[in-house]
């Protein structure tokens, strides 16, 4: 395993990869460097001086300034630099790099539905419109678990406190994501189940529905019938029914749509796990796949990097609107912009909001920018998409679902047990992590550092990827866990 790495040649600091006692002498590319302090794995240290006020560079960029003089071999982190970045800004379109060249098909065994659209698992789904059935649902999705046979895979109600008691977009946001999950391929069935004196009832969601098949999605007011346990029961035997015709067939991975995120990052995050989903990315877009990147507040820092990655101006317009807009956002509620890193990330060795945001964009590999999302707003352009979100990973992967991606890449350095309503696959920054959260984490990036190169990790992950979509269950799967997390915005009634 490497001691230390430094990512960019033009980079005055180093990470170190494993922690580092006071007084050790590394090769630091060729030039010896002592170590002034103990320094903890993930963390920075000092490989040229910075003088007060100076930019520290990590990836090839500017993670901040320096607030005092800091001396080669001394501890980088929250007490010696300062975020440097400012409100919002103006931005230039200045167009760099090219998109990947296409590569040979691959295939997964998944589900067509009778729209033609694709899915990986055949559950049924239990949708309530409102906080106030979620008890119901809840009893509902226990007592129809018996139904999960032959190709139906599973029973699964979603559960969230909204749909009443909101307003103005906040209100439309909450129904727009009801309408994405009920139209969600990865739901052979789907019951939507309302009480019927809320504001998103069930009659005011048909607009958002539009079409839809009438044997795959079943609805039921619970103030209508006088049982309706009774009734839901009925409904969910006739959905099964009609999800258990269904069966997988070969599907070209093109129709893959696979959302990236990241949460409880590290110092190692930005060097093993999100490069290597990066790299997972170039290749899903070269044999025509879709990949959605999110959490915008996680590109603060880094987003002339894929403003510039913009495959048209038009593009980079709305790439600055999303950064612009969620800015906006911030200051609107009398919040600081760039107070980002929890005391997770910086623990882990993250030191400012540039830090973390140009390790969270390599998840974006190298490919052309082709879409930008609003919220809730459904995929329409295959090739790299970007996702207006908030960091929150329950809230950023709930909403990397709705948008369409089948499955969420989640890259962690601290670990996590929570799931998405798609299967949501845990990749470990590092080694430790991976052995010792063995039930939380389905892939170990940290290799990258050990005996693996990005690439080989990339194609791994990629055939991993195939598997999932293919029916092999993640770990949060096995354990049983589904979350959704509604993007709260407005006041409440």
């Amino acid at each position: 395993m490497q001691d230390i790495v430094k990512i960019n040649q033009n980079d005055n600091v180093a990470v170190a990869l494993r922690p580092i006692a006071k007084g050790e002498t590394l090769d630091v590319a060729g030039v010896a460097v002592t170590i002034e302090e103990d320094i903890p794995q993930g963390h920075k240290f000092a490989i040229k001086p910075i003088a007060a006020g100076g930019e520290v560079i990590k990836y090839g960029f500017r993670i901040g300034n320096a607030k005092e003089d800091i001396q080669v071999g001394h501890w980088i982190h929250v007490h010696n630099v300062k975020t440097a970045l400012g409100d919002v800004l103006t931005y230039d379109y200045k167009p760099v790099g090219a998109d990947v060249q296409p590569t040979e098909h691959v295939y997964f065994d998944g589900y067509r539905r009778a729209d033609g659209k694709v899915g990986i698992r055949n559950e049924i789904w239990i949708i309530p419109t409102v906080g106030c059935v979620n008890s119901i649902a809840k009893a509902l999705e226990t007592q129809a678990k018996k139904l999960a046979v032959g190709n139906v895979e599973d029973v699964i109600s979603f559960t969230h406190p909204y749909g009443c008691s909101q307003m103005g977009d906040d209100q439309e946001n909450t129904r727009k994501v009801l309408a994405d999950m009920i139209h969600h391929p990865n739901a052979g069935g789907v019951l939507v189940l309302g009480l019927g004196c809320e504001n998103s009832n069930i009659p005011v969601l048909m607009d958002y529905i539009g079409e839809y098949d009438e044997q795959r999605v079943k609805f039921l007011q619970c103030q209508d019938v006088e049982d309706e346990m009774e009734t839901a029961m009925g409904l969910l035997e006739e959905l099964a029914a009609y999800a258990n015709a269904f069966s997988r067939e070969k599907i070209d991975a093109s129709e893959l749509i696979i959302g990236m995120k990241c949460g409880g990052s590290d110092g190692l995050s930005g060097i093993t796990a999100n490069p290597v989903v990066g790299a997972f990315s170039d290749l899903l877009v070269s044999k025509g796949g879709t990949t959605i990147l999110t959490e915008v507040p996680e590109m603060f820092g880094a987003e002339t990097l894929l403003m510039n990655r913009c495959a048209t101006p038009e593009l980079f317009d709305k790439t600055v609107d999303l950064i612009n807009n969620f800015k906006n956002y911030f200051t609107s509620h009398n919040q600081t912009i760039y107070e980002n890193p929890s005391p997770g990330n910086k623990k882990g060795g993250i030191s400012t909001l540039e830090d973390k945001s140009l390790g969270c964009t390599q998840k974006s590999g190298s490919s052309l920018v082709k879409g930008v999302l609003g919220y809730a707003e459904p995929v329409k352009v295959k090739g790299l998409n970007l996702l207006s979100a908030p960091g929150n990973d329950l809230v950023a992967a709930t909403a990397l679902a709705v948008s369409g991606a089948h499955i969420v890449l989640f890259t962690t350095g601290r670990g996590t047990p929570f799931a998405c309503p798609v299967p949501t696959v845990k990749i470990s920054s590092n080694s430790k992590l991976a052995g010792h959260k063995d039930n939380w984490i389905d892939f170990n990036a940290g290799r990258m550092v050990e005996d693996k190169t990005k690439e080989e990790l990339a194609e791994e992950l990629l055939n991993y990827v195939l598997e999932v979509a293919s029916g092999r269950k993640v770990k949060s799967e096995e354990a049983g866990f589904h979350d959704m997390a509604i993007f709260k915005q407005g006041v409440t009634l």
